[in-house]
């Protein structure tokens, strides 16, 4: 495989060449490599990288981008265990709106309202004690 049957976006597996302070390079495939910098090694501050990885690893990272130009690919093992942001969407808690029947009195004044409001909370709140 060369670097150009990898898309910005693929999650593939590789595995780590090389460990410097800024970052892990890792190995797509035989001719193909590219950078994890330490920023996208986890979530959090990462003092060593040595401490999460070592030469040798198996990874899934996620390509962020590729340079047309140099060839150099940016990697992610932190964006490669997100899950999906449309799966994160689906599993937020949906909440409904309601909307108040319209009164047959007409605009009222928020003051008006206010009084209404209170004597209401007021029942809920002796309710419930």
């Amino acid at each position: 495989m060369r670097s150009e049957q990898y898309n910005i976006g693929d999650v593939v597996r590789g595995k780590v060449t090389g460990i410097q302070a800024y970052g892990a390079f890792v190995a797509l495939d035989r001719v193909t490599q590219g950078l994890v910098h330490i920023s996208e090694i986890t979530n959090g501050y990462v003092k060593d990288i040595r401490e999460f990885l070592e030469v040798g690893n198996e990874v899934e990272v996620k390509i962020l981008s590729i340079d047309s130009v140099s060839g150099k690919i940016s990697l992610s093992i932190r964006a490669a265990a997100e899950p999906s942001i449309h799966l994160h969407k689906a599993t937020k808690r949906q909440t409904t709106l309601q909307i108040p029947k319209p009164t047959s009195g007409g605009f009222r004044t928020l003051q008006h309202k206010l009084d209404e409001w209170i004597a209401e909370s007021s029942r809920k709140y002796n309710i419930i004690k």
